[in-house]
């Protein structure tokens, strides 16, 4: 049975959490795109230089993991919209579950491990 009584608001807050996953989304995706490039970049700059630069292949792979994380980032963005439009048009609400924000939380804290102990490498 469809509610009618979805209230314009509701659903504008759905499409800007919706547009806020895809700008998180596409974020990932250039991070990504930047820390891949930057092995390239780093052996660039070796050469002109003339110093050397420890292996820079886990830029590469960070920077390719981080793609995929965006990419994923937009598909579970489009199901939280569609499931919250579902749900709202039903009359209740879908809460995001807590075991959903505790690994978003815990996957940015490796990531930042990750990060800060590539940087102290060099």
């Amino acid at each position: 049975m469809a509610n009618s009584d979805v209230r314009p608001s509701d659903t504008l807050a759905n499409e800007r959490t919706f547009l806020a996953y895809i700008r998180t989304a596409l974020a990932f995706v250039a991070f990504g795109f930047v820390i891949a490039r930057f092995a390239l970049f780093s052996r660039e700059i070796s050469v002109v230089a003339h110093i050397h630069v420890p292996y820079a292949g886990s830029s590469k792979v960070f920077g390719i993991a981080m793609a995929v994380v965006g990419a994923l980032l937009a598909v579970l963005g489009g199901l939280r919209y569609t499931a919250t439009d579902r749900a709202m048009r039903a009359g209740g609400s879908r809460a995001l579950p807590p075991a959903v924000a505790y690994l978003g939380a815990a996957v940015i804290a490796v990531v930042g491990a990750l990060v800060a102990a590539d940087l102290f490498r060099f």
